[in-house]
């Protein structure tokens, strides 16, 4: 990779699971082009797949920024959702406010967040109630 970092933009369009997952899947294929190792690649796609979802189901989309680097594969979702009221509780595995319609489809098991905090290096999450959350999610190429 060059000395200069990458910037992706993608939008995530809300409540359309038939689409859910096209940024990330986008994103997964830039980084098997650049060459980054497939362990890093699964590790980012799976983490912000997981951020991408939960803007589909909780927060009618919003926008997805990946900025990538010699360092690091820095992943920043953001929405203007509901915010998430209590951290903790929603990194419980198991937890989720999801609907029973979106159950039904298969997401919303409560392992969303918790997905992401395994399989980033690094995860932020800044939440507002009513005003949105943005999660950013850090996977590191050269760790020694």
């Amino acid at each position: 990779m060059s000395e200069n970092s990458i910037k992706l933009h993608y939008e995530i369009p809300g409540n359309d699971l038939a689409i859910a997952g096209e940024a990330s899947s986008a994103v997964k294929k830039k980084l098997s082009q650049l060459g980054v190792d497939p362990g890093l690649i699964k590790k980012t796609a799976v983490a912000m797949y997981e951020a991408e979802i939960n803007a589909v189901i909780h927060a009618n989309g919003g926008a997805a920024d990946i900025e990538i680097d010699r360092e690091k594969i820095k992943v920043k979702i953001q929405d203007q959702g509901p915010g998430i009221p209590d951290i903790d509780l929603a990194m419980q595995e198991g937890f989720s406010t999801a609907s029973d319609n979106i159950r039904e489809m298969g997401f919303g098991a409560g392992m969303g967040l918790p997905n992401m905090k395994r399989y980033a290096d690094r995860l932020e999450i800044i939440t507002e109630v009513n005003k949105g959350t943005t999660i950013i999610i850090t996977v590191f190429i050269n760790q020694q």
